[in-house]
């Protein structure tokens, strides 16, 4: 399973980004294919919440916007919302207590463990995730 960081998927719409080619060729290879793709909730709201900021996008989003596009994601039969189960927040917790610290990571450390209780592999252009031992991870943007 596919698990997408939320950097990937705003470089994938925002056209003025330098990753913006290789991101939007992976999303777009990725919605198509057969891998089967998890949307962690975390990601889901914070690409709406990114992609209607002034200060991220300039040219935000309307809400009608990213809300379809979301929703066309999760219409696909292989895209599915996923969560860390019963046992997120320990997971979470013990993520971030093994990397040391918290604060910026803390978002990673919920994405990661939902990707390990899902066996999924998180993909990142986000050198943070590397921070987690047992995580898959790998880099679209990368030749």
């Amino acid at each position: 399973m596919i698990i997408p960081d939320l950097n990937l998927l705003l470089y994938a719409y925002d056209s003025v980004s330098r990753n913006h080619e290789k991101a939007a060729r992976w999303w777009a290879e990725s919605l198509n294919g057969r891998e089967p793709i998890g949307l962690p909730t975390v990601v889901l709201y914070g690409f709406i919440r990114l992609a209607t900021s002034p200060k991220v996008f300039n040219s935000p989003m309307t809400v009608q916007t990213v809300g379809s596009i979301v929703l066309e994601w999760l219409e696909r039969p292989h895209v599915v919302e996923v969560d860390g189960g019963r046992a997120h927040l320990r997971s979470s917790l013990d993520l971030l207590e093994a990397a040391g610290t918290a604060g910026n990571l803390v978002t990673d450390a919920q994405i990661a463990a939902i990707a390990l209780h899902h066996g999924a592999t998180v993909y990142t252009n986000d050198v943070d995730f590397s921070r987690f031992r047992r995580l898959r991870i790998r880099n679209p943007l990368r030749s």
